[in-house]
Formats: C-alpha cells, sequence, structure tokens
C-alpha cells in the first residue's frame, strides 16, 4: 500500500463519484478504479458500494475514511514539522552560560531566540566556562555563552560578539566610592574578591594581567563560583572587585559601582560551539549572535 492510495481513496469518498474524483486528481478514471480495486484487495473489504447510478460508502469504508484522513493529515504535519527543523525553526538547544552572562545582551539574546522560533525549546544551564568546555566536548552541551580567552577549546568555535568596560564593586561606605572615576592604581592596596580561576580561568588571567599592567599584584583574599557571590561578599565589606559592566544591574544594597579612569580594561562575552555540529537550531541562535554582535 502506498500513501496515493490512500489519496485516491478519500478523493472518491468525497466526491461519491469516480469521473470528479478522477478530474480533482488529474489522473483518468479507469486507472483511478484500478487503484481503489486494488486497495480494497489488499485490505480484504469492500470499501465503496457502486452501481451504475451512484457510489457510496459501506460501512468498513466508512471507519477507513477516518482513519485515512488521519493518517495523510499525520503526514502531512510530519512533512511541515521536517521542514521546519531543516530551517532552523523547530528542535532543542542546550545552552550554557556563565553567570555574568545574564545581566545585558544575553536576556535579549534568549528572547529574540523564542520570539523568533518559539518551538526551539531551549534548556538552559548556569555553568563555569570549564564546564562549558567539557560538556561540548561530551556533546551533551550544544552551545555556550563564555567570557574568553577559554583554555582548552582548541578544537572549539569561538566568535566574541559583545565587548564592555570592567568597573570597580565596592562598598558603598569605602573612601573611593565618592570619586567618580577611580584609577586602577588606587586599587593596588586593596582586597580583592573575585570569580576564582577554576570557575572563570581566562576571566581572572585577565584580571591578574590588568593589575600587573598597573604596576602591582592583586591581593587576593577570597574567590567565589560566580559575579553575584563576589557582590553579595562586597556589600559585607570585605573586599572591592573588577566586574563587568552589566554588573551595574545586578542591585545589592551596599554596593556600588564606578567606572574606572581611561583607558578603561574591557571585558568580553563570547558564544562557543562546535564546529562540525550542523543542526538547523543552532545555526538558528548563531545568526541571532551574530546580528547582536558589536565587534
Amino acid at each position: 500500500m502506498e500513501l496515493r492510495h490512500l489519496r485516491y481513496f478519500v478523493m472518491v469518498a468525497e466526491e461519491l463519484h469516480f469521473g470528479r474524483a478522477a478530474d480533482r486528481l488529474g489522473i483518468a478514471q479507469p486507472p483511478l478504479s484500478q487503484q481503489i480495486k486494488a486497495l480494497e484487495e489488499e485490505i480484504g473489504v469492500h470499501l465503496l458500494s457502486r452501481t451504475s447510478r451512484r457510489v457510496e460508502l459501506t460501512t468498513p469504508g466508512a471507519f477507513y475514511l477516518n482513519e485515512a484522513r488521519k493518517i495523510l493529515a499525520h503526514v502531512e504535519r510530519a512533512g511541515r514539522e521536517a521542514r521546519k527543523a531543516a530551517r532552523g525553526e523547530i528542535g532543542l538547544l542546550e545552552v550554557g552560560f556563565v553567570s555574568s552572562a545574564v545581566y545585558d545582551r544575553v536576556p535579549l539574546l534568549f528572547r529574540l531566540m523564542r520570539s523568533r522560533y518559539p518551538e526551539v525549546t531551549l534548556v538552559l544551564q548556569d555553568l563555569t566556562t570549564e564546564e562549558q568546555v567539557e560538556a561540548m566536548k561530551a556533546q551533551r552541551l550544544d552551545v555556550g555563552l563564555v567570557r574568553p580567552p577559554v583554555p582548552n577549546a582548541e578544537s572549539l568555535a569561538i566568535r566574541v560578539f559583545w565587548r564592555e568596560p570592567m568597573v570597580v564593586a565596592l562598598p558603598q561606605a569605602h573612601p573611593l566610592a565618592k570619586l567618580r572615576r577611580i584609577p586602577i592604581e588606587a586599587l593596588e592596596e586593596e582586597s580583592f574578591l573575585q570569580v576564582s580561576h577554576h570557575a572563570g580561568p581566562g576571566y581572572y588571567d585577565q584580571f591578574i594581567r590588568i593589575c600587573a599592567q598597573a604596576g602591582f599584584s592583586p591581593r587576593v583574599v577570597q574567590e567565589a563560583r560566580t559575579s553575584q557571590t563576589v557582590v553579595s561578599l562586597i556589600a559585607g565589606g570585605m573586599g572591592v572587585s573588577l566586574v563587568p559592566d552589566s554588573m551595574r544591574n545586578f542591585k545589592r544594597a551596599g554596593v556600588v559601582y564606578r567606572r574606572l579612569k581611561p583607558p578603561e580594561p574591557t571585558v568580553d562575552m563570547a558564544v562557543m560551539w562546535r564546529p562540525d555540529d550542523e543542526s538547523p537550531a543552532l545555526r538558528s541562535f548563531l545568526e541571532i549572535v551574530l546580528e547582536m554582535a558589536e565587534v
């Protein structure tokens, strides 16, 4: 049995006339009659009652018509879904992101993806850079949002799409909080709280380089897994930190953010994926990322 047999039967059942059904199908009447007869022989029942004056559905034919319509509708729907999947309009993406990513462009990225491709399911995971690299290589993650440089990611594709200045987060009562802009050299004697090297190795190394370029080695008194934890500890008066400017959107009582005097150091946000991944849904995600790119 082929799908065309079902289509032929449904057309005859709707028209109850072989001639009109043949015209709608664009075929001759004799082959249509032969196909319906072959279908009846295959399933072993009469689906249509034929006389010289009329064609009627038998009782089995009425049941078969209902099921045939369901099958054809399912096949049509499957074809539509397959075409959507090929265009990247449907599917599932496992998306990793570092915690500091959620205060500016990344939520907008997620909103655009859901708005443009509502049938692509995003499974979001708050992971460190190292965890994302490991999950990506193990194919447990489809795409990641990280702060480069990213160690051990030689086999992965990485594209920077957003660059922002770094700012100082410090207790509201700190003497430097009175300044509109802080010279980075003024932080030489401060106690630093930073996201740990394990959680963000590239980001941590960049922080060390920034301080080294200013002529000092920072005294790191506490490390944490996330920037949110760092800011919360600053609220307790435990020290200061260099954080991405977008962290200003993380409001915490007792904490203020101040710009650094030029030249301001910057930090990047990048998208990371496996270059051999041909997922259309991933392609759609990357297209939106590139639309948002500012670097």
